[in-house]
């Protein structure tokens, strides 16, 4: 399990930097949008996000687990790895660097509590999505970027001024954090150990 993570994490940090940087162009682009929205932009790319990784997450585990699955199983597994690390991805982790840069208007958005219609739905149609049709190709990649950018639009919400070069380099390295771990945990970790070991072992 230990092999697999570290595995895991060491492949996908090139991409997790590559989708870092594109978030820095994208801020240098969008820094003077208003806050309607970025707020807006955010409540476009979460709950895609939130879409893709309870898609993934429950994929991941059934295609490790061959036979019948309970379906409440997948409901638990996939809300959880969708919501739980989304949040902490999008939401957590975001508010922790505007907090450090001291940004003006920053303010921590919870979508599965503030846009609970919206967010709620979607984790639970990305679980029904891999019930029917698991697939781990399309959706991590996509969920990756998905992360970094409704991150990104979190931290726009609460710039208010221009940013120093040395506050981008603090964002990307937010970021980063923001999708490396929490994506690689929430797609391949957090499914895998619900996995039993005979099974687990064979991946």
């Amino acid at each position: 399990m230990f092999k697999l993570i570290f595995k895991e994490l060491k492949h996908h940090a090139p991409f997790t930097s590559l989708g870092a940087f594109s978030g820095i162009i994208i801020m240098l682009l969008f820094q003077n949008i208003s806050d309607d929205t970025s707020f807006n932009l955010f409540y476009l790319l979460h709950p895609l996000h939130v879409l893709l990784s309870a898609f993934a997450t429950v994929s991941m585990y059934k295609l490790h687990t061959p036979g019948k699955h309970k379906f409440w199983t997948l409901v638990f597994i996939g809300y959880l790895g969708s919501i739980g690390i989304a949040t902490l991805s999008d939401c957590l982790i975001p508010y922790l660097g505007e907090t450090l840069l001291d940004m003006p208007h920053r303010h921590l958005h919870l979508g599965f509590i503030e846009k609970w219609y919206m967010v709620n739905p979607l984790a639970f149609l990305g679980i029904l999505l891999a019930h029917f049709k698991p697939s781990t190709t399309f959706p991590h990649f996509g969920h990756v970027l998905l992360s970094t950018w409704a991150s990104l639009f979190h931290i726009i919400m609460a710039i208010g001024e221009p940013l120093s070069w040395v506050s981008y380099t603090i964002v990307f390295f937010f970021l980063f954090l923001a999708v490396w771990i929490p994506c690689c945990t929430s797609d391949i970790i957090f499914p895998l150990l619900f996995v039993p070991h005979s099974s687990n072992s064979t991946t």
